[in-house]
This record gives structure tokens, C-alpha cells and sequence, in this order.
């Protein structure tokens, strides 16, 4: 642990060289230079693509298998006989789960004719998507097999292993379950030699991923409490790629990799020119939470690409980007963008609390423009606000309705449907609100502002003394140096009323505060939002350091490579890689609480 308190200290000895390089407040809070460029031109279009492309290649890599079982058999109460290609003494048994759940009963024989019990296993909910397996107690020999299944279980392949530990060929046996043993049997190339969460589910993937296979194959959706949007974008990658792991990560990673334009484009709409805005897209390509979650098959990364868009218009709305129409559109865009952020997970309606604050500071501070500019916007934010994403939020629910048997646009006006929404808005409200479970990796609000508790996704040792792990907390450097930010940010947004400082602010405090009153179960995920307003709290600091210090490109790029740094040393334990288990607790267990 020696090695790891060493780093520590180090990553505190940096970043309090970066805090000496602060400006004065009291004579650097300048207003918004005019001589800043802030259009988008080229060059950075390119630093654009080049960050993006270099971190799309690295959150792609090992991201997940691309070739998984997508045949499964509907197993209702129904007998199904296979035979291997030889009589061998069967070890251990294989099977890729579905949807559903229920129970397994497998039979041997050796004649056809006489059969013994060989094992019985269930299929849980937690299951789905997974490769799973059951080690007898000692080989048998067998050359028929026989799964008796009870409850309406989708079976994805059955597979058999030796005493040698080889794969045994398993074909139909007997015509009459012909069709289902075909489906059991017909993708035997891709059991895998071992299971984990490259060809697996893993956490919430075992809903998120299910709901979208659901929504695809018109199937009543088994998880409800979390609107639909988020889920079916998963089954558009789905759709692309199959029901692989590869399949049902690829929307996450993908919004993943556009983040980073729109935390470009933001940073410059911003603090202006060009190394402040690539600092800032450079730190959040480096940010733990940022690389580990839009990884994963949930529906978090979509909330928080729509959030970071909707303020990003109505910072240009504020800003008084652009004139008439234009600055309309701004302001219709941050709406559509709120509807859709909600419409993927409930959380993004705090980050709507922080649009309107900043909606009604944007008027009171303008309200020489007249009550009746005044009315007339707000008129135009009852449409863009409230009926637009309303209008998003009730139509997302197709896919309950075509589940439900009910088809064309002419669904959206039946009773039927708009009952179905309105039920789930009940069930949600009451599930959230009731919510009382226990977690060992559960973590409350004030843990996430220094990193106190990460939420372990995923651990498994192996007998060489290796691990394969990864979880989701901030890049300490990030987490740690951002607040002291957030704290530049407290004293200019109040004691100087600078503007761009108390935006950024609002919209921290809009995702974080909620929280603070929620008693149900949290983990460090929920602070994602608040992530991408660290970045920005770190980008006007930047800003003040180009504006006030001769060495503020010692400081900027100083944390920045820090940031790089350190999501480097902490790479294997945000995507699983395979590493030496002593070796990497004594390097990146920093502190005690920290699973790795």
C-alpha cells in the first residue's frame, strides 16, 4: 500500500501547485473579451475529430464480444432431447440464458431408452444474457441428453463439456423437439472457453439490455421504472449489431465519444479560443466516470448527453448568441433536449430546475426589455418546456403500446395507451419513492464530492493470482481539483455576480442538491451530471489563468496531462483488464475504501 499513499500524495502536491497558480479574484474577474474567437472554424473541427477519434478507439477496444447466441428457443413447459456425437463422460453442462424465468430439469442416458437424473438448475431474472454453467460432481457417461424446462424461459444454447474439459458436439436427437434442439444447438462455436463480462451482462444490464431486446421483439417490457427513451436507444445499437455485448454497448460508447464535441463546443462558446475548450474535452476524455458508464448497457449516458446539450443552448440563448429567430431556436432546442433527457431517465428533470433558474435570472437581469418580452418568451417555453417534451416523453412509450397489440400513430389517441403511461408514472413515483434496499458499494452525496465510495461493476479472480475489476468514480484529479473550482466558482458568481461562473454553478447544484434530501439507495454514478460541470468549473479557471498569468499554459497543460496520467495508471480498473492482483491493489488502492 506504500506505493499507492506515494501516488497519493503526489496527485496532492500537483494539484496544489495548479491552486498557487489561481489568479487574484479581485483584479482577474474581467468581462468577456471581445478579441476571443468563440465560432467554430477548422482547426477546431479537427482538434475535434482527433480527440474523438483517439478516445473512440480506446472505449472501443475490448468493449465487448460481437458474436453471442441470438437464437433461443422458447422453452414452455417442453421436453427437449439432444445426443453428443459419441458416448463421453459429461463434466460440466453450458448454457446462454434469455429472457424469463424458471427452471431446468437435464436427463442421461446412455441407451435412449433409460434415463437418470444428471443436474437441475433454475434461470433467474439475473441471469439474462449470461453465460452460465454447472460442474457435476463427477463425470458421467452419457450419450443422450434430455432438458425438461418449466416456465416461460427463452433458452439461447446448451452446450456440453468432457472430463478432458473439451467441447462435446450436441445434435437433435429425436424429431419430435427437433426444432427447439436445433435452436439449442446451432451456434455451438460460440461457447466461450470463459465467461465474464466481454460476452456477459453485468449490474444493470441484466434490465436495460433486456428492455431493449423486449422493445425489438414486441415483448411486454419486464423493467418499468425508468421511462423508455434511454432503453430503446440500447436497441437501436441492438439493431445494428445484434444481441452481443458489443450490440447493446455500442449506443452508450457512442454517445460517449460525442460528448466530447459538445464539451468542446461548450468550453468555446464559453472562455473562447482554442486551448482552454481542448483542455477541458481532453480532461472529460480522462474522466473515470465518463469512459466506465457510457461503457456500461444503461441508460445514464443518455440523460446526461441530453443535459449537457440542453444547457449548452440555453447558455447560447442567455449569451445572446445570434439574434431573433436564431436565439428563438437556441432557446427551442434546450427544450427538445430537455424532453428528450427526461424521456431517457427521470434525473434530468433537476437539471430542468437549473434551466428555469437561469431562465428567470436571464429576464431579471434584462427587464428593461418589458413585461411584454417578458410574457411573450415565456408563452414560448410553455410550448418548448412543458407541451414539446410532454409530447416526447408520451410518444417514447410505442413500444408498450405495439407490445400491448396496438399498431400506427392512431395507438397514441386510445385510451389504452394513454392509460398504459399514465400507469407507469404511478409506478414509478411510488417505486423510487419507496425504494429501501441495501448495497455494499452504495454511497451517499457527500462521499461523491471527494471520491469516498466507488460502485464495483465487476470482479473476478482467477487462480494465477490475477483479477480482472472495474468501477465507477471520477478521476481524482478531476473530482479533487474541480472542487476547488466549484469553490472559484461560489465567490465570482456571488461576491462579483459574474455570469458565466453562476451558470455553471446553477447547473452543478441543479443535479447535486436533489440528492441531498433523497434517502433511498445512491451510488457514485448519480453524480455523473455534476462531472460535466466540473469540467466547465475547470475551463473558467482556465480561463482566468490564460487571462492573468504568464505561465498559464504550465498550468493548464500541467493538468491536464495529470488528468491523462492518471486515467492511464487506473486504466485496467475502469475496463477490466487482466492484472496481476497484489501489484494493482498496492498501486491504486489510494484510499481504504477504494475496491481495488
Amino acid at each position: 500500500m506504500k506505493t499507492a499513499y506515494y501516488l497519493v500524495i503526489a496527485v496532492f502536491v500537483l494539484l496544489a501547485l495548479f491552486v498557487t497558480g489561481l489568479p487574484n479574484l479581485n483584479i482577474c474577474l474581467l468581462p468577456r473579451e471581445s478579441r476571443c474567437d468563440r465560432r467554430i472554424g477548422r482547426a477546431d473541427a479537427l482538434i475535434m475529430a482527433l480527440i474523438s477519434l483517439l478516445y473512440g478507439g480506446v472505449a472501443f477496444t475490448g468493449l465487448g464480444s460481437t458474436l453471442s447466441p441470438e437464437s433461443f428457443a422458447p422453452m414452455w413447459e417442453d421436453s427437449v432431447y439432444l445426443q453428443l456425437d459419441q458416448q463421453r463422460p459429461v463434466a460440466e453442462l453450458e448454457y446462454f440464458c434469455g429472457v424469463g424465468e424458471g427452471s431446468y430439469l437435464v436427463e442421461y442416458s446412455t441407451d435412449g431408452v433409460n434415463w437418470q437424473e444428471l443436474a437441475d438448475f433454475q434461470q433467474l431474472y439475473t441471469d439474462i444474457f449470461k453465460w452460465r454453467s454447472v460442474k457435476l460432481a463427477a463425470p458421467v457417461e452419457a450419450r443422450f441428453l434430455c432438458i425438461h424446462s418449466a416456465g416461460p424461459v427463452y433458452l439461447g444454447e446448451f452446450a456440453v463439456n468432457d472430463s478432458t474439459g473439451l467441447h462435446a458436439p450436441l445434435f437433435p436427437a429425436l424429431e419430435s423437439s427437433a426444432e427447439l434442439a436445433g435452436l439449442l444447438t446451432d451456434e455451438q462455436h460460440l461457447v466461450p472457453e470463459r465467461t465474464g463480462f466481454l460476452n456477459s451482462t453485468y449490474f444493470d444490464e441484466i434490465y436495460h439490455a433486456r428492455t431493449a431486446w423486449e422493445h425489438l421483439h414486441d415483448v411486454t417490457p419486464y423493467e418499468v421504472s425508468h421511462p423508455p427513451l434511454g432503453k430503446l436507444i440500447i436497441a437501436l445499437g441492438m439493431l445494428l449489431f445484434g444481441t452481443t455485448p458489443f450490440g447493446w454497448r455500442f449506443m452508450g460508447t457512442f454517445f460517449g465519444v460525442l460528448m466530447l464535441p459538445v464539451m468542446y463546443i461548450f468550453a468555446k462558446k464559453l472562455f473562447g479560443g482554442r486551448a482552454v475548450p481542448t483542455a477541458c474535452t481532453l480532461v472529460l476524455a480522462a474522466d473515470f466516470m465518463h469512459f466506465v458508464q457510457t461503457r456500461i448497457a444503461t441508460i445514464d449516458t443518455y440523460a446526461v448527453f441530453f443535459i449537457m446539450l440542453m444547457y449548452l443552448f440555453m447558455y447560447l440563448f442567455v449569451s445572446h448568441e445570434g439574434e431573433g429567430n436564431r436565439r428563438l431556436w437556441h432557446l427551442a432546442l434546450s427544450g427538445i433536449f430537455f424532453g428528450l433527457g427526461i424521456a431517457s431517465k427521470w434525473t434530468a428533470a433537476y437539471a430542468g430546475a437549473g434551466l428555469a433558474v437561469i431562465w428567470l435570472f436571464y429576464w431579471l437581469v434584462n427587464r428593461r426589455q418589458g413585461l411584454g418580452a417578458f410574457l411573450k418568451n415565456a408563452g414560448f417555453c410553455v410550448v418548448f418546456f412543458v407541451a414539446v417534451p410532454a409530447l416526447i416523453y408520451y410518444v417514447s412509450y410505442f413500444a408498450y403500446g405495439t407490445a400491448a397489440g396496438l399498431r400506427g400513430p392512431g395507438m397514441f389517441f386510445t385510451r389504452e395507451y394513454a392509460d398504459m403511461v399514465l400507469s407507469n408514472q404511478s409506478f414509478m413515483f411510488n417505486y423510487h419513492s419507496g425504494l429501501v434496499a441495501e448495497h455494499p458499494y452504495a454511497s451517499r452525496w457527500y462521499q461523491w464530492l471527494v471520491d469516498i465510495r466507488p460502485i464495483l461493476y465487476y470482479l473476478e479472480y482467477f487462480e494465477d493470482g490475477s483479477r480482472s475489476s472495474f468501477g465507477a468514480f471520477v478521476n481524482p484529479v478531476l473530482c479533487w481539483g474541480g472542487l476547488v473550482c466549484m469553490a472559484v466558482l461560489l465567490y465570482a458568481g456571488i461576491a462579483r455576480r459574474d455570469r458565466e461562473a453562476a451558470f455553471i454553478l446553477v447547473g452543478y447544484l441543479a443535479q447535486l442538491l436533489p440528492w441531498v434530501l433523497i434517502s433511498r439507495l445512491t451510488f457514485a454514478y448519480h453524480y455523473f451530471p455534476c462531472t460535466v460541470f466540473l469540467v466547465l468549473a475547470l475551463g473558467y479557471v482556465f480561463k482566468l489563468m490564460r487571462l492573468n498569468s504568464r505561465r498559464w499554459k504550465l498550468y493548464v497543460g500541467g493538468f491536464t496531462v495529470l488528468s491523462a496520467a492518471v486515467f492511464l495508471l487506473f486504466y485496467p480498473a475502469l475496463s477490466g483488464l487482466v492484472v496481476d492482483n497484489a501489484k494493482a491493489t498496492e498501486i491504486l488502492g489510494w484510499l481504504p475504501t477504494w475496491p481495488f
